[in-house]
């Protein structure tokens, strides 16, 4: 069975529509799955978490109702442990035994939710197939904010659980900002999000499914977290996760001729090399991590690429714009996908299948 797909042409051709021209109607060809991130609350009220609940609740403010799926699992166990064998698995053989994924699926993912999305990529067709089940046929990804390629903030949270003593106070400022305390036990997730960990995690997934990408690179804190992470952030994690770098460096942006704010420029930090079938799609300066998925946000959008050739398909572009601003040596040129700005990052995402 090939791995690439029969119906990628259709979604790489819709993914054209961003910038709200006539939009293929996506509920009839495929069927969104959403993967959520990390929890932090779930670490400190293990025996108080609803897992299907918290679910929910992550999606709740956009996605939840454009959403045929989701794949809910908790924070506070290890990915290839519980996560995998009472989440993941169970999940996987329902959704075979409904054939929801016959027509394609296509999985829609935030932060962590990309490093599990990867991990399902690499062993769904292997664990179906071993039981008898039919695999899914599973499209391509939508990566929003991914930390497929882990987080530092992960690393020093860890190390301050471990040794409370070694942390400063910027580095405990830091955790506290994004995980409201420093841990003091059921790390769960954690040593999977630290960057060597996450990096080791199915490296090359057998399913090579289209990983498409979206990139924020605001802070919902002020910024206090980004000395911690390498490169640009989005105040969790660096440009090399989201960007789906494949390598830890600290990278300024996912394309080598425009910047993250869409100001056309050479950019002698970008990322150099992808992981195995990882495009950047999108980039914004104007969204962080955690409003990258909200439906009330509206900022605008750059392409990370004005087109991308994949060999056998349809190419991928967008309806972009430039506008230039000062004058002289002041003169700046930025190139924005059109009407972004009236329209939340989700939506445009959306638009887009």
């Amino acid at each position: 069975m090939s791995l690439l797909k029969k119906p990628l042409t259709l979604i790489f051709g819709s993914i054209a529509l961003l910038s709200c021209a006539t939009q293929t109607a996506y509920a009839g060809q495929y069927k969104t799955i959403l993967i959520h991130g990390f929890q932090a609350d779930q670490l400190a009220n293990a025996s108080n978490t609803d897992v299907a609940l918290d679910g929910e609740q992550y999606w709740s403010s956009f996605w939840l109702n454009h959403a045929d799926e989701r794949i809910d699992w908790p924070s506070y166990e290890r990915l290839e442990g519980k996560i995998a064998t009472d989440y993941i698995w169970p999940k996987l053989q329902q959704l075979s035994r409904d054939n929801v994924c016959n027509p394609g699926c296509v999985f829609v993912t935030h932060s962590t939710g990309d490093l599990v999305a990867r991990y399902i990529l690499d062993n769904q067709a292997n664990w179906l197939e071993n039981a008898s089940m039919q695999p899914l046929n599973i499209v391509a990804t939508f990566d929003l904010a991914g930390a497929g390629g882990g987080s530092e903030l992960a690393d020093i949270a860890v190390n301050a659980a471990t040794d409370p003593s070694a942390v400063g106070s910027l580095v405990r400022q830091a955790i506290e900002l994004w995980l409201g305390e420093i841990p003091q036990s059921g790390l769960g997730v954690l040593h999977d999000l630290k960057v060597n960990n996450a990096r080791q995690t199915a490296q090359l997934p057998s399913d090579n499914a289209p990983r498409l990408r979206f990139v924020a690179d605001d802070s919902d804190f002020l910024n206090l977290t980004s000395p911690f992470i390498a490169g640009n952030d989005d105040g969790v994690v660096a440009t090399h996760s989201s960007c789906g770098a494949s390598r830890a460096d600290s990278f300024g942006s996912c394309s080598s001729n425009i910047d993250l704010d869409g100001h056309l420029k050479s950019q002698s930090d970008a990322v150099s090399g992808f992981m195995p079938y990882h495009y950047p799609l999108l980039m914004s300066d104007e969204y962080s991590h955690g409003n990258i998925t909200d439906s009330a946000y509206q900022g605008t959008v750059a392409p990370a690429t004005v087109q991308i050739n994949l060999p056998g398909y349809k190419n991928i572009s967008y309806n972009t714009y430039e506008k230039t601003t000062g004058s002289w040596f002041w003169e700046k040129t930025y190139r924005l996908v059109s009407e972004s700005k009236q329209q939340s990052y989700s939506t445009l995402i959306l638009n887009s299948l």
